[in-house]
């Protein structure tokens, strides 16, 4: 259904067209329930195609705007040591969004309660109904649309009061490469074989999507991102002087940030106003993961008795942001070799159970073992100090205890 018709009132009005915007109005809808989904029109609030990774087992919901998976997955340390492993049932997969784009909006076009308006959201606040959301149509023409609940699911402009605020950042290449350089069964997670930056941390990452061509990224784990010349420099070392690709072409390229933070971000900002997705802390802190925790919560959300009467669910456990509370100061600190600590962990660890672990979905009898593979000076050390440190909005980790 499609129209700015502004007298109706949908029962969930879905704000943003990223990932968790998308796999929200997707659910919902399966759930038969009557959504809006607002998406920003061309222009610079519409953000460029951009790639999506998880990790799952079997037929997924959205099998068909998976480009590429992969059953093998390999860290690679400073000195090239490899260590590959299986963490099957799950499968490391790849989403594309224009693909997931294209495959929701078919199944919102075939659910006769659904619609999706291509508009600039200005506004969300309560009402009695519910909640609106104020707009500005292409047109220029202002539309207000009425929902009994609202998820919205638009960036933050800053970062909530945190003690750590580490940035993942990078830049990719696709490329191809003249002659078969790639293994498509075997993803690269994290190579080492970077020149390190004195804070933080950087590494390779490798998604082959045949012999010939794959996604190569320059990442690092740090406080300020680069220029794009500098990921540039850092991607031509890579390619030529550790994966020695020869002759290849770069046919598109992808730059993005992710905050990695012990900040708590509010899922709830007025009575029947809710954030979701990277917005509502969806994004897991010590990873940058963020798509297969937006589809557990989605469907939490769809699947709710009285949906939205009790709010959102929290993204992550307790459990989970405390330890990655712990690691995110560890590393910020260098009280822990961050390439050491990572391949030492995927080392020692079954990748399955790690992948869980890192999905929230490891016992605490496993997350017990994996304890004892760590450093556990530095770590229990940063653990006693971070209750004396002060949660702070200034954009940057808390330096010292107080």
């Amino acid at each position: 259904m499609t129209g700015p018709v502004q007298d109706r009132v949908d029962d969930a009005v879905v704000v943003g067209g990223g990932a968790a915007g998308l796999s929200l109005a997707h659910w919902l809808t399966r759930s038969g329930t009557g959504v809006t989904l607002v998406e920003a029109p061309d222009g610079p609030l519409r953000p460029a195609e951009r790639t999506w990774c998880y990790w799952e087992a079997g037929t997924g919901e959205f099998e068909e705007a998976v480009v590429a998976s992969w059953e093998r997955l390999r860290v690679r340390g400073p000195d090239g040591c490899a260590v590959e492993a299986d963490p099957s049932p799950l499968r490391y997969r790849m989403v594309r969004s224009a693909l997931l784009e294209r495959l929701v909006h078919s199944r919102l076009a075939a659910a006769p309660a659904a619609r999706v308006v291509r508009a600039t959201a200005h506004e969300v606040r309560d009402a009695p109904h519910g909640a609106t959301v104020r707009c500005t149509t292409p047109g220029g023409q202002p539309l207000t649309l009425r929902g009994r609940v609202v998820f919205d699911s638009r960036p933050l402009s800053g970062t909530p009061p945190h003690r750590t605020l580490l940035l993942q950042h990078f830049r990719g290449w696709f490329v191809r490469t003249a002659a078969p350089r790639f293994d498509p069964g075997v993803a690269d997670l994290m190579d080492f074989r970077v020149r390190q930056p004195r804070h933080g941390l950087a590494f390779g990452y490798v998604l082959p999507l045949a012999r010939d061509r794959a996604l190569v990224e320059y990442t690092e784990f740090s406080r300020a991102p680069l220029t794009t010349a500098a990921y540039e420099a850092a991607l031509h070392r890579y390619t030529g002087d550790v994966l020695r690709l020869g002759r290849f072409a770069v046919e598109s390229a992808e730059q993005g940030v992710i905050p990695m933070t012990d900040a708590r971000f509010p899922r709830r900002t007025g009575r029947a106003v809710f954030r979701v997705g990277a917005a509502g802390g969806a994004t897991r802190p010590a990873t940058g993961y963020t798509f297969a925790t937006v589809q557990r919560q989605s469907r939490a959300i769809a699947t709710a008795p009285h949906r939205g009467s009790r709010g959102v669910p929290p993204p992550h456990g307790r459990r989970a942001l405390a330890m990655d509370a712990v690691l995110l100061r560890a590393l910020d600190t260098g009280r822990v070799d961050g390439p050491r600590f990572f391949t030492d962990l995927f080392r020692r660890v079954p990748a399955e159970r790690l992948l869980r672990f890192l999905d929230g979905g490891s016992t605490p009898w496993e997350e017990f073992g994996i304890g004892l593979g760590v450093p556990v000076g530095p770590m229990l050390r940063t653990a006693a100090e971070l209750p004396f440190l002060t949660r702070r909005a200034t954009g940057r980790s808390e330096g010292r205890p107080r």
